[in-house]
């Protein structure tokens, strides 16, 4: 499966670096945050904002990087 990351700024009130992940028919799957270094529980990492589809309502795990969470979301739609 091949994904398309897209920075962005996501208006959270606090981690604003963020990702937007598109499928190649260019269908906005998930939308990831940077968690900042003083954020408690996953100081760095990136965090499943919001998820569509079949990633819809699911939980919203931390990923050390973007390609962990490529992997993921690819094992989940694949």
């Amino acid at each position: 499966m091949n994904l398309t990351f897209q920075p962005v700024r996501v208006a959270t009130g606090s981690d604003e670096e963020g990702v937007l992940v598109f499928d190649e028919e260019r269908r906005l799957l998930v939308v990831l945050t940077r968690l900042s270094s003083d954020n408690e529980v996953a100081p760095g990492q990136w965090f499943l904002e919001a998820g569509f589809g079949r990633l819809e309502g699911r939980s919203q795990p931390t990923f050390s990087d973007l390609e962990a969470a490529q992997d993921w979301i690819s094992q989940r739609i694949g």
